[in-house]
């Protein structure tokens, strides 16, 4: 069975996939000349909903209850694996824009459909770059948008969880935004790092009470410290600790 499935895979899926993948970038670059927020978020929705599909990944989501549509959040989730992308693309329900590196950009044709989709490329490189990537931000986050980072930067090699960067809690506290820890359980085991096999499963998504940072507006570390404890309570064992 699992040899039927590498040639589905490989010779059925994903040359569909690699044709969605290119029409959905051609549909958002073209869309988003008329509306960004909409074009930038509702293909892509779609097209990693077929992913999914095609791949037969099962995504459960548990807490969506707990967050407003009409509010722009600052969501923040370990990074597992290639699926975590189509889990929250597809199935968070709640429009936004991810925070990525700038290079990720320069990918022929996806990297434009992501610069004109209005995501926020981060440049850090210089004080100018970054004082870019805060004014992008600003303009972005309103009226429902919200904002996706992976605070590791990266996907975890071992399973565990890598330390967490401050970049999406400076942007929470500049604009006053409330932090949703989303915890993702299963990616890890459809398609590490380490392969482009992918092995069918079920991936969770677990999203947290949001926590609102104080008026003060210093406590990005207890932001981070927050949202990684309420991320690693519903990781199981090895999972939750952190790599070395």
């Amino acid at each position: 069975m699992k040899y039927l499935f590498r040639i589905y895979q490989w010779c059925i899926a994903a040359p569909i996939l690699l044709v969605a993948t290119i029409i959905t970038a051609i549909v958002t670059i073209i869309g988003s000349y008329i509306n960004s927020d909409w074009w930038g978020y509702y293909p892509a929705k779609w097209w990693s909903r077929l992913w999914c599909l095609l791949l037969f990944v099962r995504i459960e989501v548990l807490g969506r209850q707990l967050i407003d549509r009409n509010t722009s959040y600052v969501f923040v989730a370990n990074h597992q694996g290639a699926f975590d992308i189509f889990s929250i693309y597809g199935f968070l329900g709640h429009p936004f824009k991810w925070m990525m590196r700038k290079g990720l950009g320069n990918f022929p044709l996806v990297g434009y459909a992501c610069r004109r989709a209005g995501h926020i490329m981060v440049d850090t490189h210089s004080a100018e770059g970054l004082k870019k990537t805060m004014a992008d931000a600003e303009r972005k986050l309103s009226n429902g948008v919200s904002l996706v980072v992976f605070p590791e930067g990266r996907r975890t090699e071992t399973g565990k969880m890598g330390p967490f960067k401050p970049g999406a809690y400076k942007l929470a506290v500049e604009f006053n935004l409330p932090v949703v820890p989303i915890t993702i359980d299963g990616s890890y085991r459809v398609m590490p790092r380490t392969t482009f096999n992918v092995t069918p499963g079920k991936i969770v998504l677990k999203l947290h009470e949001p926590i609102h940072p104080s008026p003060e507006g210093h406590d990005i570390v207890r932001l981070m410290a927050q949202s990684r404890e309420a991320i690693a309570s519903d990781l199981p064992g090895e999972a939750a600790t952190s790599e070395a």
